[in-house]
Order: structure tokens, then C-alpha cells, then sequence
């Protein structure tokens, strides 16, 4: 007890002055005429329909340490619970909001000082710092307030937590959510369009589920496309969800591939300008972007089920799977997802989301400095790569800031006994974990 007496201290001394506010609410922009000839969408959360991380076990392991560090952050909940603000709605209104931690209220007129994410880090146990690089995939509420409550720092809902619910539930659920948190969350989910929806598949939070880029573009071209995006944008910032794991940057080889009924388009350009339009639009309206899946899917397989080989030569991905990924980091993309393809022109022995070379070239040639993603590693590609071992060091050591991974408590052990080991660079982990946090500051979540 003394120790995480501590551990609350020095956090708190580098939290102290800060603002921090949950929720959304944006100026209503009105609805996007949809597209002609609905068609049926499961709500299953399966491995077969998800585009990023596994769902949490409904049970945790009681060996593993307790990391939290019993903060008392000063949030606002109980108003965000019954509006769904966030500090995007505060700074746009200049409404006060209440410090809990001093015990002072902040306006407009008095700027709460900014963090030192630097010393905030720095404070931080090689646990806590671990957790952080965690996002756990999430069908059971009570799961979600677990892991929030263990440290992790992201959190990707599936359809389960929102099925049934009207918008005033689903924001009291992921506001109690983030209550849980001593370090605000990313709260994320996979809205791509059709085929993949999590939000919008309940008709109480969307009366039809979002189309994808490809049929909004062909109804109503880039107008459509934006206005789209804006509510899109609008509906789960609303909620509470801060990230959406979309858009979808891969170039399909023809309309047969795995990846092609998620794909806007089979022309590397049109793909690209679809990216810079969206992920422009995203950081306008505030809400977190993730392009996937790097280094491009091309025509390989489901790796849910299988092993993806790709044996495309590199001038392939030059001249145009990197493309959508170029045009969006230009425009400020704030993440990008790495696939579990084996690409051979890049690293024939290791899939892309656990080679250091793939990461390279994503950092080094491309230029992104931004927050590096795992695909979900309970995928059954990594699960026969791996031979069920869990992958998360492997995954750090590649090069990802986030892991995406089910059994976080094992994962968060496994990371910080690497680095005290001397497996893996403590300087990497507390470079990864700044990472996070700008994006979480970037957010107006710290």
C-alpha cells in the first residue's frame, strides 16, 4: 500500500494544474444522404469480421501485480456522463470545467498548464509503462472496466458493448469507462463502412449502418465522402469514442481479394486521394485516425485464419500500395496499423506487425513519426507463427507503440521483464509510451 501511495504522489505532482475533460459533443452537421440498396450486416464479434484487436478473456489473472496507481484524475465525469462533453466542447464553448485534484474550478479565461508528458514517463514503473502499450479488445463492459482499472491505454469496442443501447447509455458506459482510468484512454473502434461496423450497427445509435468509401463515392462523390466522415466523426466522438481504426488504405489487387470489400478502390491514386480527403476531414473534426494495414494487403489472405504471403517485388509497393499511406501521413494521419502479411521483398522469415525491417521502412522511408500498431496478435496467422506463444515482446521489439492483444496481464509482465532483462531498450519503451501520450494530449484527453 505504501508503495502505490507512492507511486499516486508521483503522478499526481505531475498532473497537478492539469485539465483534463471526457466525452464530445460537436455542432450537429446533419445527417449523410445514404447510398440506395441496404443490404444486411452481422453483428457477430468475431475474428473473421474484425479489422484490429481481440477481445479481452472474461477472466484476469489474479497472480499478476496490481500496476494501478490509484490517481484521482481531475475529471469531470458525472457531467460527462450526462452530456458527453470533452474538452473539444469545452475549449469550442469556454465553459468551466472542475479540477477535482486542487479542488479549483478552470475556465476559458484560465489555461490549465500542459503536462510535462516527459516527467510524466519518467515516473512511471516499467508496468505501468507496459500497460500503456496495450489495447485490448473489448466485448463485455465489465471487461473494459478492468482493463481501464489495471492501466492500459487503449481499448478497442466491438459491436457487443453498444448493441441495444440508446446514445445516453452507450455515453454513461464508456464515461464510467474512462473513470476507471488513472491515464485517460484511447477508446477506439473499427467504424470502416460496410463491411465493418461497430457503432452503427445498433439502428438505436444509426438508423442504417455507415457505407464504405467506395459506395459513398459512387452515389454522391466527395461530397458525400465528407459529410460522411464529419458525422461519422460527430456520432462517436459524441459517445465517447476518441479513435476510429479506419480508414482502410490498401490497394486490393482485383475485386476478388480478401481485403477488396473494405477497399475503396483498385488504383493506388484515387486510393490515395480518398485518404488525404478523409484523414484531413478526421483531424479537422478532432477525432483520432488509424490507417491500416501496412505495408499494404495487395491480394494476400485472410490472416485471421491463415498466413499471408506476399511476393510482390518492392517497386510494387513504391509505386503504389505506399501511396495511400504517404498521403496520409501528409495530411497528419495520427496512427498506422502494420498487417500480419509476410512480405518477402521487406522480410521473408517474419510477418510485417513483427518485423523490425517492415517498422524501418515505415519510420525511415515513409517518415511517419506518429503512434505504430499491431494488427490484432490473436489472429490465427500469429497464433501458427508463433506456435501460440504470446508475441507482445516480439511485437515491441518490431517496432509497434501499441500492441494489440487480448491477454494483456501476461503481455504487460512479459514487456517489462524484457526490459529488465535487457532484451529490449528501456529508452524504446519510454519513446513508445510518449508516443501514446501526444496523441492522448492531441486528443484533448491529458
Amino acid at each position: 500500500m505504501k508503495r502505490r501511495k507512492r507511486i499516486s504522489s508521483m503522478i499526481l505532482s505531475v498532473l497537478s494544474g492539469m485539465l483534463l475533460l471526457g466525452g464530445c459533443g460537436m455542432e450537429s452537421l446533419g445527417s449523410a444522404p445514404e447510398p440506395p440498396a441496404e443490404s444486411t450486416q452481422t453483428t457477430a464479434d468475431t475474428a473473421e469480421s474484425t479489422g484490429s484487436g481481440t477481445a479481452a478473456p472474461e477472466t484476469t489473472v489474479s497472480s499478476s501485480p496490481d500496476i494501478t496507481a490509484q490517481t484521482t484524475l481531475p475529471v469531470s465525469s458525472d457531467t460527462a456522463a450526462q452530456s458527453g462533453s470533452t474538452a473539444s466542447e469545452t475549449r469550442r464553448t469556454g465553459t468551466a470545467a472542475t479540477n477535482h485534484t486542487s479542488g479549483s474550478t478552470t475556465t476559458a479565461t484560465e489555461p490549465a498548464q500542459p503536462v510535462d508528458l516527459n516527467a510524466l514517463v519518467s515516473g512511471m514503473t516499467l508496468e505501468q509503462k507496459a500497460a500503456q502499450m496495450m489495447l485490448v479488445g473489448i466485448t463485455d463492459e465489465a471487461v473494459a472496466r478492468s482493463a481501464a482499472k489495471y492501466g492500459v491505454g487503449a481499448l478497442c469496442m466491438f459491436a457487443k458493448p453498444f448493441t441495444g443501447k440508446t446514445k445516453a447509455q452507450v455515453r454513461t458506459m464508456l464515461s464510467g469507462i474512462q473513470k476507471q482510468a488513472d491515464i485517460p484512454l484511447i477508446i477506439s473502434a473499427d467504424e470502416e463502412g460496410r463491411p465493418i461496423n461497430r457503432v452503427s450497427l445498433n439502428p438505436k445509435l444509426r438508423a442504417v449502418p455507415f457505407w464504405n468509401g467506395k459506395a459513398l463515392y459512387e452515389s454522391g462523390g466527395w461530397d458525400l465522402v465528407i459529410s460522411d466522415t464529419k458525422e461519422k466523426a460527430e456520432l462517436l466522438l459524441d459517445l465517447g469514442v476518441n479513435v476510429n481504426l479506419a480508414p482502410v488504405a490498401d490497394v486490393p489487387l482485383t475485386w476478388d481479394d480478401y481485403i477488396a470489400n473494405r477497399c475503396f478502390s483498385l488504383d493506388p491514386a484515387q486510393t490515395a486521394e480518398y485518404i488525404r480527403r478523409v484523414v484531413t476531414e478526421m483531424k479537422a473534426d478532432g477525432l483520432g485516425s488509424t490507417l491500416k494495414h501496412f505495408p499494404g494487403y495487395g491480394g494476400s489472405v485472410d490472416t485471421h485464419k491463415n498466413m499471408g504471403y506476399d511476393d510482390r517485388a518492392y517497386s510494387a509497393f513504391e509505386n503504389g500500395d505506399f501511396l495511400p499511406f504517404i498521403a496520409g501521413i501528409q495530411a497528419g494521419a495520427d496512427a498506422v496499423m502494420v498487417s500480419h502479411n509476410i512480405v518477402s521483398c521487406m522480410d521473408s522469415e517474419q510477418p510485417a506487425s513483427l518485423s523490425p525491417a517492415v517498422h524501418e521502412i515505415l519510420r525511415q522511408k515513409l517518415g511517419f513519426t506518429g503512434v505504430v500498431i499491431s494488427d490484432d496478435l490473436g489472429m490465427d496467422a500469429i497464433k501458427q507463427f508463433t506456435g501460440g506463444k504470446n508475441p507482445a515482446v516480439a511485437a515491441v521489439l518490431a517496432g509497434n507503440d501499441l500492441v494489440a492483444y487480448a491477454d494483456y496481464k501476461t503481455s504487460v509482465k512479459a514487456i517489462a521483464d524484457a526490459v529488465r532483462g535487457g532484451t529490449i531498450p528501456e529508452s524504446q519503451i519510454d519513446a513508445s509510451v510518449l508516443r501514446i501520450l501526444r496523441w492522448k494530449q492531441s486528443l484533448g484527453l491529458i
